[in-house]
């Protein structure tokens, strides 16, 4: 299993990687007036996205603060990698 950052053409996605299984659990995304970012849940919970953040590694870090894999897996050992890869499409 990986938790990764994606670079895509509007920014950045958190990924799940799980065998043949792949989730997004988040983003960023530049705008304007700094970045927006979300965590994926299942329902609505306002709380997990905000706008208008100072910077990308703000950002990517609020995102990451809610563990969103935690929705997929029960393994506490789960690390995000530090490396972000490009996406293929």
């Amino acid at each position: 299993m990986r938790v990764y950052w994606q670079a895509v053409k509007v920014g950045l996605r958190l990924m799940l990687a799980d065998g043949e299984r792949e989730e997004r659990l988040g983003g960023v995304r530049k705008t304007s007036r700094g970045f927006d970012a979300f965590a994926t849940t299942f329902g609505y919970d306002p709380d997990r996205a905000r706008r208008d953040i100072a910077s990308q590694e703000e950002a990517k870090a609020f995102v990451e603060s809610f563990k969103p894999w935690e929705l997929f897996v029960s393994d506490p050992g789960v690390v995000v990698e530090p490396e972000i890869e490009s996406s293929d499409g």
